[in-house]
């Protein structure tokens, strides 16, 4: 086994992190999605993960995109409609910061999702995502 098979996902996982509660309305996710421009947010019940909301989720549930200015009262009547822990998902697979990249790729590459909490003791510590995956192998091959 060769030095790359063992680098940690801590390398590379982002710990800037931006998180949602589940108090919190699906118009702040949609804030947090376009001025971070991300596409997955933790959602947390203190520091402990309960779900995972996509940009892909939330448009499933909206109906306008946000092209047209008239449009935007009835996304807010839809948002207010769906809680985030009715939108999120729930059932969500994490990983400790020593997995390593090799294995959250295979993960990562069988599974329907794009993101992956990283959970130390219970409490969430980083996301890794398919874009820092690729972003590692960009720099490494």
């Amino acid at each position: 086994m060769d030095v790359q098979e063992r680098v940690p996902v801590s390398s590379i996982m982002s710990t800037q992190l931006v998180v949602l509660n589940t108090s919190d309305g699906l118009e702040k996710a949609e804030r947090l999605f376009k001025k971070h421009h991300i596409r997955h947010i933790p959602v947390v019940s203190g520091r402990r993960v309960v779900g995972m909301l996509s940009l892909t989720d939330l448009l499933r549930i909206s109906f306008a995109d946000g092209a047209y200015e008239e449009e935007e009262d009835i996304e807010a009547v839809v948002y207010d409609m769906f809680s985030v822990p009715q939108v999120m998902a729930k059932n969500i697979k994490t990983v400790a910061p020593d997995t390593t990249v090799k294995e959250v790729a295979q993960m990562l590459a069988k599974e329907e999702f794009h993101a992956l909490p990283v959970v130390e003791n219970g409490e969430l510590v980083g996301i890794v995502t398919t874009t820092d995956l690729i972003k590692y192998l960009l720099k490494h091959y």
